[in-house]
């Protein structure tokens, strides 16, 4: 068994992906290699008509490999530059690599259209039989979902059109806002007086200081450098909706949920459920936030209270510490969990280090061709940094059981991909809370357990009510900024029950997620996934250690059927009821019950 090497080293290593980093002569090549073949590819699938029977479906064994290699090797590249701008803001030839793979992209939307014209095109018994054939039987649930996909789109070229003209006039709107982040600076005068210009993700560490006029005085801050760039924010956000929505309108979609649920395999009941029952749970959340706002001293918690710690976890937390701390707790549930993050560490997965010119947030990104991950944060040593850390460890997880797996079926939606991180999180967050050093120090852990819930029941509903309404609004014309913020501080009055004393008017400026142009909803999978691993995590409980090989045999399925599918499968229970969100929910409310109890 690998050993956790001590220090643990807290920057990443690109070199064995690609050596060189934005200089890359060999990404260079990878690149060249890859439009080659997608040109190819492309090519051939043009001179290609649907298969009269099953004997001609065995023409496109190889197509589809193909298309299974590009996917792989796009997602490569795409994850190698992300990782490069994410590490430095100001790398202009990450910028440009990042168009390039974009345009690569389209190229392989392109061959896919035109694959899925033939899927469309093929008649019901000739499908039927390719889909039984052993060699793609195992692909075949995505391969029929493609079919489906391509019978509510536009004709082929008109899609491969689109998505050629979405290389600049459209993805190239999500680029420029990461152009407008690098730009954004936070004024910060620390204890000793001296002022420092602090990046977007520096500063949102800032935050969650402990100290209130820490928070109070960044956040103000924060505020006044996103007004200074929201006119340029709002074009953005308002060429990437408009984009979206003549789309839509061309394919005859009334619907703006219609894709997002597709993507992540969901029906609108689903969601539906989901949202009441945890709308039937906010009061108890808001007892929370009204008993904390009496801890800390305020008639009600102001926007930057929210997160704040709650006392003092007993020091700063080195990196080390909670590498060697998240390794051990997951050791418990999966020693299969534990070995594999020991791996991350030491191969140096993670980029952690605190240092100007990052990119803020954190995330997890696969590299299917190198069978590695790339885990990127900002290690600040708070309780929340070393959940963010475990949290995209459970990511990187995810993704290494599926490394096996064919292509098409490592292809999880975003709403599961949410599932294994927070699984992650909670088993590191309910052990801090277990092994608290005494009372004070179990209510600041709990307090930063129930925050979670308030994230998800609150502020992702937050930005799912922005979101629904902005859309709604922006068919009828462009926003601006004041709409927008406007839209946004309603929206977020009504997720929090009114229970602030004042909210965040430009956080539809400040947060990426309403930028990604891959996604769009990027919100309500996060809660998803954060109710169905709690979920998940009820039942683990329950069932102890043997629980770890069913764990791993439903995340191998996420890329392979519907999440009602999946939880019928492999927790037989029906997701388009309340009863399983309910226990979901249940387990935050017990937290929030302990809670109220202990700072009685």
């Amino acid at each position: 068994m690998e050993q956790l090497k001590n220090p643990v080293n807290p920057t990443w290593e690109l070199d064995s992906v690609f050596p060189g980093g934005s200089a890359s002569a060999e990404f260079q090549h990878f690149l060249h290699q890859l439009g080659e073949d997608l040109k190819t590819l492309h090519e051939r699938l043009i001179s290609m008509s649907a298969p009269a029977d099953v004997e001609e479906t065995k023409a496109f064994d190889e197509v589809i490999e193909g298309l299974q290699s590009a996917n792989a090797r796009i997602t490569e590249a795409d994850s190698f530059v992300g990782c490069l701008a994410a590490q430095d803001q100001h790398d202009k030839k990450a910028v440009q690599l990042a168009a390039k793979v974009t345009g690569l992209r389209a190229a392989y939307e392109n061959a896919m259209t035109q694959f899925q014209s033939v899927l469309r095109m093929t008649e019901d018994p000739v499908w039927e039989a390719w889909m039984g054939r052993a060699e793609i039987s195992p692909i075949s649930f995505v391969l029929s979902e493609k079919r489906q996909a391509a019978r509510e789109k536009l004709a082929p070229e008109l899609e491969s059109l689109a998505a050629e003209l979405a290389v600049d006039g459209y993805h190239g709107w999500g680029q420029h806002y990461d152009t407008i982040v690098a730009k954004v600076g936070v004024p910060f005068t620390d204890a000793q007086g001296e002022t420092a210009l602090l990046s977007v993700g520096q500063a949102a560490n800032k935050l969650n200081d402990p100290d209130r006029d820490v928070r109070e005085t960044t956040f103000a801050k924060w505020e006044e450098a996103w007004s200074q760039v929201a006119d340029y924010c709002a074009d953005t956000l308002n060429r990437l909706a408009g984009f979206r929505l003549k789309m839509y309108e061309k394919r005859g979609w009334d619907d703006i949920l219609k894709e997002p649920l597709n993507i992540n395999r969901m029906s609108r009941e689903t969601l539906d459920t989901m949202w009441q029952v945890i709308q039937e749970a906010k009061p108890t959340l808001v007892s929370y936030l009204e008993r904390k706002a009496k801890l800390l001293g305020v008639d009600r918690l102001n926007w930057s209270d929210v997160d704040a710690p709650l006392g003092e976890v007993t020091g700063k937390i080195t990196y080390d510490e909670a590498a060697a701390e998240i390794v051990k707790q997951f050791r418990k549930f999966s020693p299969k969990l534990a070995d594999f993050s020991v791996t991350a560490f030491n191969r140096r997965w993670v980029e952690a280090e605190d240092r100007s010119g990052k990119r803020p947030g954190g995330f997890c990104t696969s590299l299917p061709v190198s069978r590695e991950t790339r885990i990127f944060m900002t290690f600040g040593g708070t309780v929340s940094n070393m959940a963010t850390l475990a949290h995209e460890l459970g990511h990187a997880y995810h993704q290494y059981l599926m490394d096996e797996l064919p292509q098409f079926n490592q292809e999880y939606a975003m709403n599961v991909a949410e599932t294994a991180s927070t699984f992650a999180e909670m088993i590191v967050g309910d052990a801090l809370v277990k092994n608290a050093a005494g009372e004070q120090e179990k209510i600041a852990l709990l307090a930063d357990k129930i925050n979670n819930g308030v994230a998800f029941f609150m502020n992702i509903h937050a930005r799912f009510l922005f979101e629904t309404r902005f859309y709604e609004k922006r068919k009828q014309g462009m926003l601006e900024p004041e709409q927008l913020c406007a839209l946004m501080e309603e929206a977020q009055r009504e997720a929090y029950m009114d229970a602030l004393g004042n909210y965040h008017p430009h956080f539809w400026a400040s947060k990426l997620h309403f930028y990604i142009t891959d996604v769009p909803f990027y919100n309500f999978p996060y809660t998803f996934g954060y109710l169905f691993s709690t979920g998940i995590y009820a039942l683990a409980s329950r069932e102890g250690e043997d629980f770890a090989v069913k764990y791993d045999a439903l995340l191998m399925d996420t890329g392979r059927m519907t999440v009602e599918e999946l939880a019928a499968k492999h927790l037989n229970v029906d997701l388009k009821k309340p009863d399983f969100w309910r226990e979901a929910v249940n387990v935050v409310v017990e937290d929030v019950k302990l809670f109220l109890k202990l700072t009685e």
